[in-house]
């Protein structure tokens, strides 16, 4: 069973995460609501995955992205972004992350993204 990181300033956006990863039985290992928070519980917890919104306070998601892979350049990170941030997307992409997924969140659309991203 694949353990993934919750990574949204957005409470509810992590809320409909978790409810779409548990009913597909993913283990939600932790939820961080800034790149700060992220990066600590990365290292903490080892989860094999991480969605991240790329918009968020104290640090964004492009930062705590690098980061992460520096730490760690196996890292699987989904980012997670609103419609028409397509050159924060393409950035993201070139620093390392695997997929991205738009928000409002499609459970299929999320689903797939973390099949591919893990096998």
């Amino acid at each position: 069973m694949s353990r993934i990181l919750i990574v949204d300033d957005a409470k509810f956006m992590r809320m409909t995460l978790s409810t779409i990863l548990l009913k597909a039985d993913y283990e939600v290992v932790g939820e961080a609501e800034n790149g700060k928070d992220a990066i600590q519980l990365y290292k903490q917890l080892k989860p094999d995955l991480v969605t991240m919104d790329i918009t968020m306070p104290e640090m964004n998601g492009i930062e705590a992205l690098k980061e992460i892979i520096l730490n760690d350049h196996d890292a699987k990170v989904i980012m997670c972004s609103a419609m028409g941030q397509q050159k924060m997307i393409v950035e993201s992409i070139e620093a390392g992350a695997k997929d991205f997924i738009l928000k409002p969140f499609d459970e299929n659309r999320v689903l797939e993204a973390i099949k591919r991203v893990m096998s």
